[in-house]
Formats: structure tokens, sequence, C-alpha cells
């Protein structure tokens, strides 16, 4: 019932687009900010704001926003981000994830890494159907967000020394705040984040102008995607 009650917390509108504000920013946001965002008084925010912590969806804490410390630094904000628990609702019950485990620790103990990845890539390529492999980073973020991975485009750093001994400039890389196989992932790292580069290597297409590969990084999926061209400097 707990889980139902959560989510039943989302039927508002306002609550909800809180909720998805908060989630898509990957860090901590403050009232005003969300306030501002979903374009509601900050007093109606904090309201619902509070609702969704209560209901387990949001996690809260506080800190000073300004940046600074000592006195008149002012009050710290109750600041939010998105809870980690997951939540979920099947009527009647269901335990994939059991099942998912199990398949997975018999994979792993039979040794089973390239017979999952190659069955991965086929499925990858399944999805993406007669399309086209992916022509740039816009369409990989359209079919990566239609699969629930929550992409958002990261713009690239300074390399120390880039070509001809000069300071270089990597690429644009897309990476994922969410992984669908998570709870999995944590039990069986190496396999099903294998399983899953292999999965997108063949919805967005090996062969087009964009590729996924492994660049782990906590919080987020196992996997970045980038442009081709990052890799012809």
């Amino acid at each position: 019932m707990e889980d139902i009650e959560a989510i039943a917390a989302l039927q508002d509108p306002v609550r909800r687009r809180l909720y998805e504000y908060v989630a898509a920013q990957g860090r901590e946001v403050g009232r005003n900010e969300a306030a501002e965002a979903v374009g509601v008084a900050r007093t109606l925010a904090a309201h619902h704001l509070d609702r969704l912590t209560e209901a387990g969806l949001l996690d809260s804490g506080s800190r000073r926003l300004t940046g600074r410390s000592g006195p008149g630094a002012g009050r710290p904000a109750k600041v939010y981000t998105r809870a980690r628990a997951e939540r979920s609702v099947s009527l009647p019950a269901r335990d994939y994830r059991t099942a998912a485990e199990l398949l997975a620790e018999a994979a792993e103990e039979a040794g089973l890494d390239a017979g999952l990845r190659a069955a991965a890539r086929r499925r990858g390529e399944a999805l993406r159907g007669p399309a086209a492999p992916c022509g740039d980073l816009e369409e990989a973020m359209r079919a990566l967000a239609a699969r629930g991975y929550e992409p958002h485009l990261e713009e690239g750093e300074e390399d120390a020394e880039g070509p001809g001994g000069k300071a270089g400039t990597d690429g644009p890389v897309v990476r994922m705040r969410n992984c669908p196989f998570h709870a999995v992932a944590e039990r069986f790292p190496p396999l099903v984040c294998g399983m899953n580069l292999a999965l997108l290597e063949g919805l967005l297409g090996a062969d087009g102008r964009v590729r996924a590969r492994m660049d782990a990084r906590p919080g987020e999926c196992c996997v970045v995607v980038e442009s081709s061209k990052n890799n012809e400097r």
C-alpha cells in the first residue's frame, strides 16, 4: 500500500510538475527555483514539495544557497532531490526483479556474458526497427528518453593537451540520470552494464554518427553516448 500511496501523490498536476522538475535537475533544488520553474507561488510549491517528501518521492535537506558562510550569509534554505528508493505497483503482485536477479546470477556463474551481450544487441536493433541509425546526439536523446534513461547533454571539458601540443576540448556527451536496470546492475555490475551497453549499441545503431561507450559515474547510468567525431581527433 505504501507504494500505491506514494504514486497517488503524483495525481495532483502541480505536485507532479514539481516532482518532474526536481527529478530532471540531478541536483538539489530550492523552493524558489522550483516555484518559478512551474509557475506557482512559493508557499504552494513548499506545501507540495513537503508532501512529496512525506510520500518518499523526494529527499529534503538544507543548505545556504548563496554559497557563503559565516555572519551575513543568511539562513539555510530547504532543498530537495529525487529519492533513490524505487516505487512500483503491480496488481496482482508480480516479482520480476527476483527473476531478473536469479537469471543474472546464473548467467554470471555460467560465463554467459558474450551471449547476453549478443542477445541485448539484437534486442536493441529490434527496438529501433526499420529506422536508420541515429544521425546526431539530438536523435539519440529522443531514443534514450523514450526508453526511460533520462538523458541530458553535458558539454565537453578542456584537455590538458590536444593535437599538436595545444589545449583541446572534447565534444559534448549525453549522460543518463536513470538506469532502467539499476537494481540488478547494483548486484551484477559487469554483466548488466555490458548488457546495457550492447542494448544501446543496437538501439542507436553501431554504424551511425553516434556511439555508446562505458563511462561509469556514481548515481548515473554507466553508459554515455557521444558523437563519433569526438574520436577523430
